[in-house]
């Protein structure tokens, strides 16, 4: 099942949001098909379960929000895969390596990536998000699915040199837009999906600058769930980003990037000067 929310004002700031239940299959390029339709749910299904409503909106005639806003944070995963622990110049981590992004960073698809004036050297990094379901803590790898409530896509933009500068990651991972989320949430995929390995591709304005599956992750999601909640509570609504596939590199103001997953849809959102 797919997970949308979304507002009917094609304004951004604009609009209530609702939450639907996006209808068809996708096609070879992450897109829903010309007739599908979504259906209306009675709230977040996250709190009050799956309840259909009677109205059904045209993807055309809605704008699609971020699937999710976590409710206390977003958690990324540092060099979860060993290519591009190696790009970054550093060594694979013995355990898990995480550090947390506002969930004001959070945007949705189509909003703007905005380039901040603090930096020179803005990167892409396209992934996998899990959202987690329920409040949990020091959860068994072992009983991971029990607490995930589904999967979208992300983008952990990263200002590459104000994390150099900085050591540690908060300034160059935290402005505002520097979380894409979605276009959807995915409910019907469990870990194991992604340790046999799903497609995750990077394009900056139509050509492919990443390209990688996840069954190449040092630290599947099971494990990335039971590290996590062994240091943190984890509420519902918070998003682990589980890393990303070597091939990261530079956005400018003026490109596009769209991000790939196979079975999840397509990550769309372009970069504009922040005022």
């Amino acid at each position: 099942m797919r997970i949308v929310r979304f507002t009917t004002s094609q304004e951004v700031g604009q609009g209530e949001p609702s939450y639907g239940v996006l209808t068809g299959d996708l096609d070879d390029y992450g897109q829903p098909a010309d007739d599908a339709v979504v259906v209306g749910l009675a709230g977040d299904p996250m709190y009050v379960g799956i309840k259909l409503l009677e109205q059904e909106y045209k993807l055309d005639d809605i704008r699609l929000l971020a699937p999710v806003l976590p409710r206390s944070k977003v958690i990324g995963i540092g060099k979860n895969y060993a290519a591009h622990a190696a790009e970054m110049g550093g060594e694979v981590p013995t355990e898990p390596l995480f550090f947390l992004k506002p969930n004001t960073s959070v945007v949705g698809p189509g909003d703007a990536i905005l380039y901040p004036r603090q930096s020179q050297n803005v990167h892409y990094e396209g992934e996998l998000a899990v959202v987690i379901g329920r409040i949990c803590r020091d959860v068994p790898a072992e009983q991971a699915t029990d607490v995930i409530h589904g999967y979208t896509i992300a983008n952990d933009v990263t200002a590459r040199d104000l994390q150099s500068s900085d050591v540690q990651f908060t300034r160059a991972k935290g402005f505002d837009s520097f979380c894409p989320l979605g276009p959807w949430i995915e409910t019907d995929l469990d870990p194991h999906d992604f340790t046999q390995g799903r497609r995750v591709q990077t394009f900056l304005n139509g050509e492919v600058v990443q390209d990688g599956s996840t069954a190449d992750m040092v630290f599947d999601i099971p494990a990335l769930v039971a590290h996590v909640s062994s240091v943190m509570t984890l509420l519902p609504g918070d998003v682990i980003l589980t890393g990303t596939p070597e091939g990261v590199g530079p956005m400018q103001v003026g490109d596009e990037v769209e991000i790939s997953i196979d079975g999840l849809g397509t990550l769309t959102n372009k970069v504009e000067a922040r005022p």
